[in-house]
């Protein structure tokens, strides 16, 4: 579907109103409506320090663990609330951590070995796809 202008929108909304309403203030609201979309999968490895800290991961880890260097994975879903889904098969998938769920956003970031972090975030993906019928994108790496 080709993306619309804001003139392009006013006028299929108004129609035959608009040339009345031209220059007169309009009042437009935008809401969300979400899909059943897993919308971003990317692996990131080996993460920097730099990442870590700024994702706040290495904040609340239990004294003595490092986990500087180690993968991630970071997933996005709508509705938001099938994040806590995500997470759960991606524990049982693979032997990840979790780092961040945001059940109000919809965010998950996941932590491991690169290996396992990217058999978490392709069998989250897998599921969505063939168990929900979800919309998926790819999975990036970097």
């Amino acid at each position: 579907m080709a993306r619309m202008t804001k003139q392009e929108l006013l006028e299929k909304i108004f129609q035959d109103d608009y040339k009345n309403l031209k220059g007169k203030k309009l009042r437009m609201t935008r809401i969300r409506v979400p899909g059943k979309e897993v919308c971003l999968a990317h692996v990131i490895s080996p993460s920097q320090v730099c990442i870590y800290q700024n994702l706040g991961l290495h904040i609340g880890v239990h004294e003595g663990e490092d986990h500087t260097g180690e993968a991630v994975g970071m997933i996005r879903f709508t509705p938001w609330e099938a994040v806590v889904v995500a997470a759960d098969v991606a524990v049982k998938s693979a032997d990840v951590e979790i780092g961040f769920m945001d059940r109000f956003c919809g965010s998950l970031i996941l932590t491991g070995g690169l290996s396992q972090v990217q058999t978490a975030v392709e069998e989250v993906v897998r599921f969505f796809k063939e168990e929900l019928e979800f919309h998926v994108c790819e999975i990036h790496k970097s």
